[in-house]
């Protein structure tokens, strides 16, 4: 008789359990299944584990493993029996196994759901994170497999191991005897197992990232040996910032006598480097960049910035070239921007780094940007960095990075390195594509809970260069989401500049209301027009006429700022002609020292033409020393100014370091209120998002039960939509009534069911093309008798044929209210979706729907219903009776329930659901079932696969 030890593979070797890891120190690991070929990487492996790390993992001094041992861990079944190893550079520096046990703890099979658990990892690479990250790993496949708690003995002197375990956050309990700890932990995620895994990644993701952009050394792999040329042109930029570190030059095709080019020491082959290389810029054709990586890999490079073009904007063949640059990169443990990056830059002043192919450094700032395309981050970086004509010279960039493909580093790593980046206080990103959209929300709201996030986002159409996840959802629903994450999203680059520049130096305003101010009427005029069309609370302009002073200036925004009934304060100015008008200078200063007097409230110019302003502007910031020359005092952000074209902005810096402010110029009066519009929203999220209210328990709610029957159901097949009486009744056991609907193929079947439901009825058509479409005449109702419904009956059979083909359904007829629509998605990208509109057109035609992502809270409920256009309708529009949101509120929260806690459901809609007075009745309602999908976000840290 076999045991479970002696059986062979059971299952097919588990491909899906490969997956690449980022380590607590930035580097990379390959997590895989160990197999019977890897006998000699385990040996090999042993050998390099100390003799303390043997005695801990088998309590006795265990100085080599044994045949048998050997064929013990590297044959497994993959079900009760797993090892999974982290490989860097094909060889094993961890590994991990479980045991399926039964309750004696002998070797057992399923239903057994417990596990023994065990560790090894190699004393190099102790302390980088490798254990805690296989522990999620093999915890995700346990699940898998049907186990539920693991079980690990540790020696007392082990608490390294004992750590990885206490701090994993899973619900566990320990035990002493025998001088062995006992551990044993339910493998359910926990929402403290949840906090951890995401507090891991972010800290692993924001090193891997800073790895990259401040590197103590650098090699630039294709220099050429004549000026010109994108390597040599790389190795300029970064000698003539002024980088600090180490630098080199790297050619295959050097002469052996090389031995610099310009100044810098010349290489032909990464190897030949005579000290450690910490980020390799890699300017070679695509054919080449193999050889450069392996090179790379074999020297200890910790990552790469491929500029080389020929990927996956190529077409398919570049494609499949590209994703084995990402697995050759990762194999030996680098992170990788590009392939077609344009490039990085750091201006922090102990790193100076510009490896891009932008000729000049950019002006230190806090100001953090990404771009994907290498155009767009030019564009960005020009405006920027002009002076006069352009953005005043005083604002600056913190880090820049031009990602190119995106094929490893992506928005999302590089969002959770300015998370907590101290020299970062707004983040500007033009996206593309959104690879996971899911993740990127995720860390969006915590981002934007600590500092502003900018974003232009992509038509939805992905460059071809870029692996974006498929995504149901439409491009408008995904911006939504965005901006639910408090996301400013914009339209174009001058709108992200104008909203970032504002943000950078300016307060946030504390509500709608602004105060308009200026020698110019008509310009005033203007302003306040676009207040109102964004949806601010403008009071009448106040106008200074065209003699006014610079004092005159002064003291009306020094007014304005004290004024309790003003937020903010948009100044408008036109050029002056006459003996006392103000000079540029003179207006510039008079701006400047009463905004320094009243810093809590955010100030604006609109100007037209006025270049000597703009030069007096930027001035006065000029007197001030940058950025790097001195920390950031608390509480302030970066410096700010915007615009464009020949009229630009300016900002206003007080030459005093401790109160600089700058104030932001606008030459349209539509740029500064847009831009005040985004902060003012961006404002109000901040302090909605201190407090997001709760998701809500009912007691009415049987989750068993509805758990029960979707597993009753996804019996009978993969996916379906389930039957009308099984909706009903799903739905009510989470307290969603559905007024029932009886099929009446003939009158007399119509009469029958309107005597069981009591008159008045509806006498609807649900037939495909005739659903929800009142206007075409498929609907009758408040039936009063049996007379009435027998003459609407033979109306719609002459009307539209066949009753068989219309599906004739009596329904008891609901209060009089407001159609309207829910809708919930469980969408593989961005993950599960509540929408809500008014039902026909306004939904269907016109789109407006609000959406919000799932589980919803209680106040995310109450802005939901707030959210569309039409919302009006629902508070007594026009003199309208208002209907009772509460009830819709409440429904809502029942359906996010529903969704979440059953991942099943992939979609509901209740359509429609009428509003009355005193309450909600949903008169149709469809659920669809499917196995649930993955849910990446639930399970251990991964990269993106290749």
């Amino acid at each position: 008789m076999q045991t479970p030890a002696d059986r062979q593979d059971r299952h097919e070797y588990p491909a899906h359990w490969e997956a690449d890891v980022v380590l607590r120190d930035g580097g990379t690991a390959r997590v895989r299944p160990i197999t019977v070929d890897d006998a000699d990487r385990l040996v090999s492996f042993y050998e390099q584990v100390s003799d303390e790390s043997k005695y801990y993992r088998f309590f006795a001094p265990y100085p080599r493993l044994s045949a048998k041992d050997v064929h013990r861990f590297t044959h497994h079944d993959f079900v009760d029996r797993v090892g999974l190893a982290a490989t860097v550079g094909g060889e094993f520096i961890a590994t991990v196994r479980y045991d399926r046990i039964g309750a004696d703890g002998m070797p057992a099979s399923a239903p057994a759901a417990e596990a023994e658990v065990a560790f090894l990892v190699q004393d190099a690479h102790q302390g980088r994170g490798v254990a805690s990250a296989l522990l999620e790993h093999i915890a995700a496949v346990a699940r898998e497999r049907g186990i539920r708690r693991f079980a690990a003995e540790v020696l007392p002197a082990n608490t390294k191991m004992i750590k990885v375990f206490t701090d994993a956050g899973y619900t566990q309990k320990r035990s002493f005897e025998d001088g062995v700890v006992r551990l044993e932990f339910d493998l359910e995620p926990t929402d403290r197992s949840l906090a951890v895994q995401r507090a891991r990644e972010q800290r692993a993701e924001a090193r891997s990232v800073r790895r990259l952009l401040a590197p103590g050394s650098v090699a630039v792999v294709g220099v050429g040996r004549a000026p010109g040329g994108v390597g040599r042109s790389i190795l300029g930029n970064i000698r003539d910032a002024g980088y600090p570190g180490r630098l080199h030059a790297v050619n295959k095709a050097f002469p052996e006598q090389t031995k610099d080019v310009d100044g810098v020491p010349a290489y032909r082959s990464v190897q030949d480097i005579g000290e450690g290389v910490d980020l390799a810029v890699v300017a070679v054709p695509a054919e080449q960049v193999p050889a450069v990586v392996a090179e790379c890999g074999e020297h200890g490079v910790q990552g790469l910035v491929v500029l080389s073009a020929g990927y996956a904007e190529s077409g398919p063949e570049g494609r499949e070239r590209q994703r084995a640059l990402v697995r050759h990169a990762r194999a030996y443990g680098m992170r990788l921007i590009g392939p077609n990056a344009f490039g990085i830059i750091n201006t922090a002043p102990d790193v100076r780094l510009n490896a891009s192919l932008a000729p000049q450094m950019p002006r230190p700032g806090r100001i953090g940007l990404f771009a994907q395309s290498g155009a767009i981050g030019i564009a960005l970086l020009s405006r920027l960095h002009r002076r006069g004509g352009g953005v005043t010279g005083v604002t600056g960039v913190s880090t820049f990075v031009s990602a190119g493909n995106r094929a490893d580093v992506s928005g999302n790593d590089v969002l959770q390195y300015w998370y907590d980046d101290p020299d970062t206080d707004v983040v500007l990103m033009y996206l593309e594509s959104i690879g996971n959209p899911r993740k990127f929300t995720r860390l969006a709201r915590r981002t934007a809970a600590a500092k502003p996030l900018v974003v232009v986002q992509g038509t939805g159409t992905a460059p071809q260069g870029h692996a974006v996840r498929a995504t149901r959802l439409p491009h408008e629903t995904v911006s939504a989401l965005l901006r639910q994450a408090g996301v400013l999203r914009v339209d174009t680059i001058t709108e992200l500049v104008d909203a970032g520049l504002l943000l950078a130096r300016q307060p946030l305003p504390a509500g709608p209301r602004v105060t308009i101010l200026g020698n110019s009427e008509s310009l005033g005029v203007l302003t306040y027009d676009r207040c109102i069309a964004e949806g601010l609370r403008p009071s009448r302009p106040v106008d200074l006429t065209t003699a006014a002073t610079a004092e005159d200036f002064h003291q009306s925004l020094s007014a304005a700022l004290a004024d309790d009934t003003c937020d903010s304060v948009v100044v408008t100015a036109i050029p002056a002609i006459g003996e006392g008008s103000p000079g540029d200078a003179e207006l510039a200063e008079a701006l400047r020292s009463a905004a320094a007097a009243a810093p809590g409230k955010p100030v604006l110019v609109v100007h037209v033409e006025l270049g000597g302003l703009a030069q007096a502007l930027s001035a006065a910031a000029s007197t001030a020393p940058q950025a790097a020359d001195r920390p950031p005092t608390a509480g302030t952000t970066s410096t700010t100014g915007a615009t464009e074209g020949d009229a630009a902005a300016a900002a206003l810096r007080d030459p005093v370091p401790e109160d600089a402010r700058l104030i932001p110029a606008y030459p349209a009066a539509e740029r500064a209120v847009r831009a005040l519009s985004e902060a003012v929203r961006y404002a109000q999220w901040r302090r909605e998002a201190v407090d997001p209210g709760k998701v809500p328990e009912y007691d009415d709610i049987d989750e068993k039960g509805a758990a029960r029957l979707i597993g009753d159901l996804l019996a009978r097949g993969k996916g379906l939509t389930i039957p009308a009486a099984e909706t009903c009744e799903l739905l009510g056991m989470y307290g969603v009534q559905v007024r029932r609907a009886f099929p009446a193929p003939t009158p007399d079947t119509a009469a029958e069911a309107a005597r069981s439901l009591g008159y008045p009825v509806a006498l609807k058509a649900t037939a495909p093309h005739l659903r929800h479409r009142a206007d075409l005449g498929g609907v009758r109702l408040d039936l009063a008798d049996e007379e009435q419904l027998r003459r609407a009956y033979a109306e719609l059979i002459e009307l539209f044929g066949n009753p068989e083909a219309l599906r004739l359904v009596v329904q008891g007829m609901a209060p009089r209210g407001v159609d309207t629509v829910v809708r919930a998605v469980i969408d593989p990208a961005a993950g599960a979706v509540l929408s809500f509109g008014l039902a026909g057109a306004a939904s269907q035609l016109l789109g407006d729907m609000a959406h919000r992502l799932i589980p919803v809270t209680d106040r995310e409920a109450t802005s939901l219903v707030r959210s569309t256009r039409t919302a009006p309708l629902l508070f007594g529009w026009r003199g309208s009776t208002p209907v009772d949101t509460p009830a819709l509120e409440e429904l809502l929260l029942r359906v996010s329930r529903l969704v979440d806690d059953h991942p099943e459901v992939v979609a509901v809609t209740l359509e429609p659901v009428v509003v009355a007075p005193h309450g909600a009745s949903v008169l149709g309602a469809a659920v669809r079932l499917a196995p649930p999908p993955a849910r990446d976000d639930l399970g251990p840290r991964t990269l993106p696969a290749y």
